[in-house]
């Protein structure tokens, strides 16, 4: 990040709208809004209709001009919103007429973040959070991002802070009492207290695959012998030919993704190529990636039709609560656990209900962790819960008192207390200008 000082940015997205919002954030915002707006500006959290001019004084646009006072802005510093009209040229002259005011700048990717972070209006787990709900295509992925933005993981790791801090509390007892005699054996409440906290993390760590994949989306692959239908479902499910389809075997050779909201669970469906031994060398190339991530991906469907009935690949990539499909009923009835024809529809919406109920039934929602960054603090925590707990057991004060201290710091890490300088760039850097 560049030096401090007052920064400004398009908060809206690109293009013609009826309203265009912009930011402006720093030492110097008020200010900056009266050089632009004239002196006299409304009270904070008042709207004011303004006409916004240049050096000369000639006419920029008339905009709703807005206050935000350091203790009630996003950023923790005194703010400004300019709500102005949404052409490209009006949204251009303004931005262009504050960067030229001294001590204004572009902002950074991120950097509106970033201050509020630096300020105390936001901690790393909630930044993470802010990133996924702008992020969600899908209404499982807002909510599970609405949950952690509301400081639900926060609240947790406080939870099992606090029961932490009792236990070293009672551990540092031992400790002060070494060369006397203690007045009651604390270790029943020590372990209990570190048990239960070890327990409830690694609850948390089981469902936080889910919370992640979805996060990204769950992977459903498309599988089965040439000319299966398998690119006929893709562009069915797609209402488009987003594959190509031909009754040539070996016209899919590369894996062909599709995102797909299905009842708010993102779904990415993978059309492969064809499974079949081929001296075709691009064929084969193909034929390995879709086996490659067929084994990788959380669900497969197998097609099936009247001239390929499954085979040798079906049973080799086969996984407990896959889905055996029979496609082109239209032309010949088959056996299978969905029977469908992307000709006629028939079918599609019970493969769609099926998919669904197999991918609800394997991850639990309702993670709270779902960056890889904020698993490995987990992850950390529970084993050094893990040794104090050994160390319950074997009597070894001094020992417990430094676990409790490691779990207890890979907490703060998660949530973005301490340790974070070196992972703030990369955490910013995918947010736009006006975030």
């Amino acid at each position: 990040m560049q030096e401090r000082g007052t920064i400004f940015a398009l908060a809206t997205g690109e293009g013609v709208a009826g309203v265009a919002v912009i930011r402006v954030s720093g030492p110097f915002a008020w200010g900056l809004a009266e050089a632009l707006a004239g002196p006299g500006l409304p009270p904070p959290r008042v709207a004011g209709l303004r006409v916004l001019r240049d050096e000369q004084g000639g006419f920029l646009d008339q905009a709703l001009v807005l206050k935000f006072a350091g203790s009630a802005s996003y950023t923790g510093e005194e703010s400004v919103e300019l709500q102005c009209h949404g052409g490209r040229a009006v949204v251009r002259a303004v931005l262009e007429r504050l960067g030229r005011l001294p001590g204004c700048r572009l902002a950074e990717p991120g950097e509106f973040t970033r201050r509020a972070f630096e300020n105390g209006r936001l901690d790393l787990a909630g930044v993470e959070a802010l990133g996924d709900l702008l992020q969600a295509e899908t209404e499982e992925q807002r909510r599970q991002a609405a949950r952690a933005i509301g400081g639900a993981l926060h609240k947790r790791a406080d939870q099992w802070r606090d029961d932490l801090l009792r236990a070293a509390a009672l551990v540092e007892v031992t400790i002060d009492w070494a060369d006397e005699e203690v007045p009651e054996d604390v270790s029943p409440d020590v372990a209990g207290l570190l048990d239960r906290v070890r327990r409830s993390i690694e609850e948390e760590l089981k469902i936080s695959d889910a919370a992640e994949r979805m996060r990204h989306g769950f992977e459903v692959a498309i599988l089965g012998a040439p000319n299966t239908g398998k690119s006929s479902l893709l562009n069915y499910l797609a209402g488009r030919e987003a594959a190509i389809t031909s009754p040539h075997p070996g016209t899919t050779r590369d894996v062909i993704e599709l995102r797909y909201d299905l009842r708010g669970l993102p779904v990415i469906f993978l059309d492969t190529a064809g499974l079949r031994a081929t001296d075709d060398p691009v064929e084969s190339i193909g034929v390995a990636r879709a086996s490659e991530r067929a084994r990788g991906a959380d669900l497969r469907l197998f097609l099936r039709s009247a001239d390929a009935p499954g085979g040798v690949w079906e049973e080799r990539l086969f996984q407990p609560g896959d889905l055996r499909v029979w496609a082109k009923t239209d032309l010949t009835p088959g056996t299978a656990d969905v029977r469908i024809s992307t000709l006629t529809g028939s079918g599609l919406a019970a493969l769609l209900e099926c998919i669904e109920a197999r991918l609800r039934a394997r991850f639990e929602t309702g993670g709270l962790v779902s960056h890889q960054r904020q698993r490995n603090a987990l992850s950390e925590a529970a084993a050094a819960l893990h040794r104090s707990i050994d160390g319950v057991a074997g009597s070894e004060a001094e020992l417990i008192a430094v676990e409790i201290r490691s779990a207890m710091l890979a907490l703060e890490r998660m949530i973005g207390r301490t340790g974070t300088e070196d992972i703030l760039g990369a955490v910013f850097a995918g947010f736009c200008l006006g975030k």
